[in-house]
């Protein structure tokens, strides 16, 4: 007998290209190990099966799956667009996704590009004739879950700040750490960055300036990034440095959104009086409120109605600092006396002091009677021992010198230029 091999005329079918998702809701060490065991099991469980070729494990850490802000998600689905996956494991649909319509619409996308996506905890697997009826069942119930989960985090957390509970991370709060008991007790080193902050101001620096100031000096923020204005100002605005404390100054709206708004009355907020050790005496903190709202109006605008005042005065936002590009604010000087009297002046003089810009001042009685329609830039000039003003448009390009006049004020000299060159200024 002859035996004679015949050898296959058709190539074996190619192995699928195959990768996992994997994610975890919250950033705990404890979750993270969780995701690292995850990791590892789906890569040794593709890289184990001969049919299988390995991609890749994608993993998101300390994200929620109601939000569409998943990055490795995201990477995932645009390798599965661009040809480089064929099947996506998952544990089960609510590590996939908890939104029953971005759930569908994904994996319908992903059915249309024959890319298969296999739960393992429900046995489904996207591309098998009854595989979307029972996602779309078994993912609302997700979705409920996820709704449950959501309100019944917020009944608890409403009813700790109705107890006068705090929920607060010191890690993310300069000044305070928390007891054995969650009190939070004072860090003195770090309350004396703060008390600093609030001395500062008083004296008369800016929020840039304080900023800087640390910055240059090395001194180290509660999250290890830099210093800047809206830090300060948070810090200088914040109620918890004089013992107090307000509760839900911040919500979320909806358990689909993983973003949270001002709370501007929509839901209720506790305030607490005398809760912990204060920082700053609340006298301190009164009059920093004070300042800090004084400067607002200083520069015509005040925080939360920029649309209300910022043109409350006809000249706001029309003049300009010579010598730094900034606009001048109007400032009221001497209030409370007879000899009060109303100036506009260098916004960046006010907010930074005299190392950023020496300064134009200018009152408004002399700029007032100035038919000024424009953007202008005032310079102060010195002749014959008087202070003069130059004004130049901020917009008009070289024009050719004419005459100039001059118009004489009780209070000083006003040098008025009528089509004078304009000067190179610094533009904002």
């Amino acid at each position: 007998m002859r035996v004679r091999i015949i050898q296959p005329t058709v190539e074996s079918k190619s192995k699928k290209r195959v990768c996992a998702y994997a994610r975890v809701s919250t950033g705990s060490e404890l979750q993270g190990e969780s995701l690292d065991n995850q990791i590892t099991y789906y890569e040794k469980l593709i890289k184990n099966n001969p049919e299988y070729e390995f991609v890749e494990v994608f993993a998101d850490r300390g994200i929620t799956g109601t939000t569409d802000n998943r990055p490795e998600f995201q990477r995932m689905i645009e390798a599965a667009r661009v040809g480089e996956i064929d099947l996506i494991i998952t544990k089960s649909i609510s590590r996939f996704a908890r939104n029953t319509a971005v759930m569908l619409e994904t994996v319908r996308e992903l059915k249309s590009i024959n890319v298969e996506v296999r739960f393992e905890k429900e046995n489904i697997n996207t591309l098998s004739g009854d595989g979307e009826l029972m996602l779309t069942i078994l993912s609302s119930f997700a979705e409920e879950e996820s709704k449950n989960i959501s309100q019944n985090t917020k009944w608890a957390m409403k009813r700790k700040f109705k107890r006068g509970e705090l929920v607060i991370n010191t890690k993310l709060f300069l000044g305070y750490d928390k007891d054995e008991f969650g009190d939070l007790v004072i860090n003195r080193e770090e309350a004396r960055i703060v008390e600093r902050i609030f001395t500062d101001y008083l004296a008369g620096k800016g929020v840039f300036t304080i900023a800087n100031e640390f910055n240059e000096e090395g001194i180290p923020t509660v999250t290890g990034a830099k210093w800047n204005e809206s830090t300060i100002l948070q810090i200088l605005k914040n109620e918890k440095y004089k013992g107090d404390a307000h509760l839900q100054k911040y919500y979320t709206p909806d358990y689909l959104m993983n973003r949270t708004f001002k709370n501007n009355g929509e839901v209720d907020s506790y305030y607490i009086e005398g809760n912990h050790p204060p920082i700053i005496s609340k006298e301190i903190w009164e009059k920093v409120q004070e300042e800090i709202i004084k400067r607002a109006e200083a520069k015509g605008n005040i925080e939360g109605d920029t649309e209300k005042y910022g043109n409350r005065y006809p000249l706001t936002g029309m003049l300009y600092c010579s010598k730094c590009g900034f606009p001048l604010r109007r400032r009221t000087w001497n209030s409370k006396t007879s000899s009060r009297k109303i100036v506009w002046q260098c916004s960046n003089y006010i907010m930074n002091g005299k190392a950023s810009c020496t300064g134009t001042k200018i009152d408004d009685e002399i700029v007032s009677n100035i038919n000024i329609k424009e953007e202008t830039i005032v310079e102060e000039v010195m002749k014959d021992g008087k202070k003069h003003y130059i004004y130049s448009s901020k917009n008009e390009k070289l024009k050719p010198s004419r005459e100039s006049r001059t118009t004489e004020k009780e209070n000083g000299s006003i040098l008025q230029s009528v089509n004078r060159p304009i000067r190179t200024t610094i533009q904002l």
